[in-house]
């Protein structure tokens, strides 16, 4: 689908761009057909691009890259609500990075997110080297510097060498571990989806002893397991956290059901950010 700018409309599904980044080959593959994808600078704008839309944009943004951790911007957003947006869907991407450049230069820097820089670490010591590493917001971006700079290479997808002219000089790069970077559809409200296999979270507890295992032991009780457990600084309250927590389970399951009633109980704000089906892991 071929990715829209001025022209976009009610329905269109924005992703963290520019053009060729990981987000948009996700957004291609979970909306193939009808819907014009916008790409949009950062994760904020695209989630604020959906919030002036709320009941029909839709956003691909990332939360997790399996080596280089969270994706705190995506994180910061879902906990403090601002923009309002909550979670549809879970999506994965097996990513394959190429080292794109120009044949017969000799590389000296090297430019890339750095979730892929994390996941080759080993590769690129060995065959570059003494080669200045540079991170810049998202792959696309690193292959736009590469293609106006000498003696410059960047990490990312094999489309990033067609649409800036760059030469593919290795692919796939080894990586030291799976490279599987999760994905979220988020809208601006939160429906009941039948098939949902988890729930995420947004949680301030007491800042009192106990209070974290407090909040734990109710879903432990409940034989509910929490799959993603992250903490966050509360802006303006030093030493107090907020945390996004994936429980597995649909919201409305007995036991989620039970085990979220007495979980109130332990937290200071307890504010559910969606519960909603996790798709099968699409390949780059």
């Amino acid at each position: 689908m071929k990715p829209g700018r001025a022209n976009a409309t009610a329905g269109d599904v924005a992703y963290l761009g520019p053009e060729g980044t990981y987000s948009q080959l996700v957004a291609e593959k979970r909306y193939p057909h009808g819907r014009t994808l916008v790409p949009l600078p950062t994760i904020m704008d695209v989630c604020a691009f959906v919030a002036r839309r709320p009941t029909v944009r839709r956003g691909v943004i990332p939360i997790e890259n399996s080596s280089g951790g969270a994706i705190y911007e995506t994180v910061d957003i879902l906990l403090g609500s601002l923009p309002p947006v909550c979670i549809l869907e879970e999506l994965a991407l097996d990513v394959k990075l190429a080292l794109l450049g120009r044949k017969g230069e000799k590389v000296k820097v090297l430019y890339s997110h750095f979730a892929p820089i994390e996941h080759c670490m080993t590769w690129l010591a060995r065959r570059l080297p003494g080669v200045e590493r540079r991170l810049v917001a998202t792959t696309a971006i690193g292959a736009q510097r590469a293609a106006v700079e000498r003696n410059a290479a960047a990490l990312g997808s094999r489309r990033l060498a067609h649409l800036w002219s760059l030469d593919v000089l290795r692919y796939p790069v080894q990586a030291d571990v799976p490279n599987i970077t999760v994905f979220l559809v988020v809208g601006g409200t939160r429906r009941s989806q039948p098939r949902a296999a988890k729930t995420t979270l947004a949680v301030k507890l007491p800042n009192q002893p106990g209070a974290l295992c407090a909040f734990l032991e109710t879903f432990r009780d409940e034989s509910v397991n929490l799959s993603r457990l992250i903490s966050r600084p509360i802006r303006g309250c030093p030493r107090e956290y907020a945390f996004l927590v994936d429980v597995d389970g649909a919201v409305e399951s007995p036991a989620v059901k039970r085990a979220l009633k007495r979980a109130r109980g332990t937290c200071a704000e307890l504010r559910t950010v969606g519960s909603y089906p996790t798709r099968r892991r699409y390949t780059s």
